[in-house]
């Protein structure tokens, strides 16, 4: 009897596990995240942290600035901002009603921007700003807005980069339904509407650019660097005549094509059960219908470049130099090999630049930077002249400190306390959900698999400094690309003239059926927690005198310290320009350049 007992227990496990869906988990991963991949396609990473009943959640599409079509650039960002105007469902008070006029519009913006005469350009953007006025008396603004302060969000964002879109949320552990319903609504049913008054906001924030030196500065480094790739030959935020020409038939197929669930993920890190969490996502996300036919896209294999280019900006703002070298992507199996290089140049305490130049003073201010991207990685060195100092002799400098390097004239210790700087930060980003789900999204947008993200920090600790030296050799050529960023008048610099808008209606008080279904939906309500500060904070004096409180870290390694002091700028006005003092002083036993390495082994 017992034996049939067991088998039926056994029986009923099988089962039980049958009908959870299943997931990809890797072995040592600190975060314990699940992958699960939806019969659509749809990719869904779950980190569960407790620590607070909230869920940081990013909904992303692998396509970006890369992917707007050549004759429309700007196209991924300006869909982002009209990812807010609702769907069939909000945003608008009778879509019926409305769709004849959307549709008017989407049709004259096609003969627009077929127009070059400019009094006929004029005539046809009148009748789209009258029709666009009368769908104003339907539409409802900031909708979403009101659907995300309806249930508790946070954070409400979203961000458009070369590779991806994502849209940000930070929501309450209770409204996980609320979200995937909402979400999947957009994300299925976007509607385009506002899209004339939008325009007005991307015309400002493409005028703001143009006024941005350090902007212009990686837009023309990228242009010297890959001059036959999105990344080189189109901007994020698109050129000037194309955002005088936008296309609303464009707009459609680019969402047609791209914000489907076979090229979509869902990141999330918080207090949730996965297990349940998963279902809610597979009944709204289930419904999307994939694109079998989704644009492959292909990447040229690069090379250490051999060819030194060299061009100039111009702009109010302070002069500056860029010199930088193209790299693989952030998939390459030798992309953490490129980030310890870059920390062994500079990384504020301790690199070459750090201890040799700044430091000593020799520059204002010298660094390094990595632009991480899907296809290709940039390695790029900044550097900004002290008075009377030339941006040829801040060039110099840099490339100095590059030699050294190449020759292997650094410091072994170097190396060992730039991979424990990446174990510190790798911890500190996993403290936070942010963190988490930013992990995800790199791993989901790049194509790596995520036991190549948990086995990172293993890899970076084989690396010697052969390695580097061998690495720094291969691709820092004398092939790199130098922008001058000078002061001077940008004969560029020509903003996009605003067209004339009849200000659109607002209808604060009107309310779409779905918000007020979501208003009344009923969540468990979260029961708060109270920290007894009694209990959890710990007393001790240090020698009798030194009063110390502390607590005890059970999520990690870290520690964190500070010293407090009963004194303040009251008492001395000098003080922040002491502690900014500080940087550059030395002690009786140790010289600065000793005090900083030490820093940078902790």
């Amino acid at each position: 009897m017992k034996k049939i007992q067991m088998l039926l227990m056994a029986l009923l496990v099988l089962a039980i596990n049958a009908c959870q869906p299943a997931y990809e988990s890797v072995e040592n991963d600190p975060m314990q995240t699940r992958i699960y991949t939806l019969d659509n396609g749809l990719k869904v990473y779950m980190s569960v942290n407790e620590n607070e009943p909230r869920i940081q959640t990013y909904v992303a599409v692998r396509a970006g600035g890369k992917n707007d079509p050549a004759e429309t650039t700007g196209l991924a960002h300006y869909f982002e901002h009209l990812m807010f105007k609702g769907t069939k469902q909000f945003g608008t008070s009778n879509y019926e009603l409305e769709k004849p006029l959307l549709d008017q519009i989407e049709a004259l913006y096609e003969v627009y921007r077929a127009e070059s005469d400019a009094e006929k350009r004029a005539a046809i953007y009148h009748q789209i700003d009258s029709i666009s006025y009368e769908a104003s008396k339907i539409f409802i603004p900031n909708e979403y807005d009101k659907l995300m302060a309806a249930i508790g969000s946070e954070g409400t964002n979203a961000f458009t980069g070369y590779d991806q879109t994502a849209y940000v949320e930070n929501i309450p552990s209770n409204q996980l339904e609320n979200w995937a319903r909402i979400q999947a609504d957009r994300f299925e049913n976007a509607v385009i509407r506002g899209f004339h008054t939008e325009l007005e906001t991307i015309y400002e924030e493409k005028n703001m650019s143009l006024t941005r030196d350090s902007r212009k500065a990686y837009e023309k480094i990228f242009s010297l660097l890959y001059p036959n790739h999105p990344y080189g030959n189109q901007t994020i935020l698109g050129s000037q005549e194309h955002l005088k020409n936008p296309s609303i038939t464009n707009i459609k197929n680019f969402h047609k094509t791209y914000y489907v669930p076979n090229n979509m993920v869902i990141c999330m890190a918080g207090d949730f059960n996965p297990d349940e969490a998963i279902k809610v996502i597979k009944r709204h996300f289930g419904q999307l219908k994939p694109n079998r036919n989704l644009p492959e896209w292909k990447v040229e294999a690069i090379q250490p470049s051999q060819e030194q280019r060299t061009a100039e900006v111009f702009g109010n703002q302070a002069e500056m130099i860029n010199i930088a070298w193209p790299f693989p992507g952030q998939s390459s199996q030798d992309s953490e090999m490129l980030a310890l290089l870059d920390m062994i140049v500079s990384n504020g305490t301790a690199g070459l630049f750090d201890l040799n130049i700044n430091q000593q003073q020799k520059t204002l201010r010298v660094g390094s930077g990595l632009y991480d991207l899907a296809d290709y990685s940039t390695f790029m060195l900044m550097g900004y002249p002290k008075q009377g100092q030339t941006l040829d002799e801040v060039k110099d400098l840099m490339l100095a400190e590059i030699e050294k390097l190449k020759k292997g004239e650094f410091d072994e210790y170097l190396l060992e306390a730039s991979i424990n700087q990446f174990k510190l930060s790798e911890m500190r980003q996993l403290e936070s959900n942010g963190g988490r789900v930013d992990m995800m999204l790199d791993a989901f947008i790049n194509q790596t698999s995520w036991k190549q993200e948990v086995e990172r920090l293993d890899r970076l600790s084989k690396v010697t400094k052969e390695d580097i030296v061998a690495y720094a050799n291969k691709w820092l050529t004398d092939g790199y690309a130098v922008v001058y960023k000078r002061r001077g008048v940008d004969p560029n610099e020509i903003k996009i003239a605003k067209p004339a808008i009849t200000p659109i209606l607002t209808n604060r008080d009107s309310v779409s059926a779905f918000l007020a279904e979501i208003k009344q939906v009923q969540v468990k309500p979260i029961e708060p927690v109270f920290v007894d500060f009694n209990n959890a904070i710990q007393s001790c004096d240090i020698d009798g005198k030194w009063p110390l409180k502390y607590i005890q870290n059970n999520e990690n390694q870290l520690f964190a310290l500070e010293y407090r002091f009963e004194v303040s700028t009251h008492h001395n006005k000098l003080l922040p320009l002491s502690f900014q003092y500080l940087d550059y002083l030395g002690t009786a036993a140790r010289s600065n350049e000793e005090i900083q390495k030490e820093w940078y082994r902790l």
